[in-house]
């Protein structure tokens, strides 16, 4: 339990560090690619900052797993953060860090209490968004059949995948643009799923809580209507010994 306790602690304690990594990562991943005629230092820089990151959610999943109770339990609940821990030594390709880094933060934001469903699918939506049109511009901007070559470009295809509606005046020509397209309409997929689920599960408790004050009242006229009849017969009784 002391352990636990300590595991719990800690997530508490770095959560808004964290998130605050997080940001700094967005901010440097995007300088790059936003000013692409940027300094060597300031690349540099920013990709100094990218592997800091990533380094802290690898060391938070190295900590949390020293003070688990039972670490393979938590190796087998939690492989998801092993894999996005993993993922960028495979290759030191930045867009494995940002796929590393977008897994760690969704997986910290969903064991936070405090971050509401609606909080979170919308963080979701903004960071695919502006992560999607980044990665999709650095791969698309310099291929010579590529037709994504401003940011605005970018963030209308993103907006287009997401939503599944794809007019198709802009869409990716290399590899790594269509797994980033796949994985775009995917993910839309998914938070679309979880909206709507999410508002059924509204409507539901709100029948559900009708539902049971409806039986509470009936419960409560059934009730009062046998209390008038037992009155009935008392009085009756009453007035038959009257009478006698």
């Amino acid at each position: 339990m002391q352990q636990q306790s300590a595991q719990l602690r800690w997530e508490q304690h770095t959560q808004r560090p964290l998130f605050g990594l997080a940001l700094a990562f967005a901010v440097a991943y995007a300088v790059p690619i936003v000013r692409p005629d940027a300094s060597g230092d300031v690349v540099e820089v920013c990709t100094a900052v990218e592997w800091v990151v990533w380094g802290a959610f690898a060391l938070d999943y190295v900590v949390r797993l020293a003070l688990a109770e039972q670490r393979r339990v938590f190796i087998r609940t939690h492989w998801l953060d092993l894999g996005a821990v993993l993922l960028p030594m495979l290759q030191p390709l930045r867009l494995l860090r940002l796929v590393s880094t977008l897994l760690l933060v969704g997986q910290r934001a969903r064991m936070a209490s405090q971050i509401r469903l609606t909080t979170y699918v919308g963080g979701a939506v903004v960071g695919l968004l502006m992560f999607g049109s980044l990665a999709v511009l650095s791969v698309e901007r310099d291929s010579p059949d590529g037709n994504i070559r401003t940011l605005g470009d970018a963030v209308w295809w993103s907006f287009t995948t997401m939503t599944t509606v794809g007019y198709g005046d802009h869409s990716p020509t290399t590899g790594l643009g269509r797994m980033l397209a796949v994985g775009l309409m995917l993910s839309g997929i998914a938070l679309l799923g979880v909206v709507t689920a999410n508002i059924a599960a509204w409507f539901i408790s709100r029948f559900e809580k009708d539902d049971v004050e409806e039986r509470r009242q009936t419960e409560a006229i059934r009730q009062l209507t046998e209390e008038v009849r037992q009155l009935r017969g008392e009085v009756a009784a009453l007035k038959g010994t009257s009478v006698e």
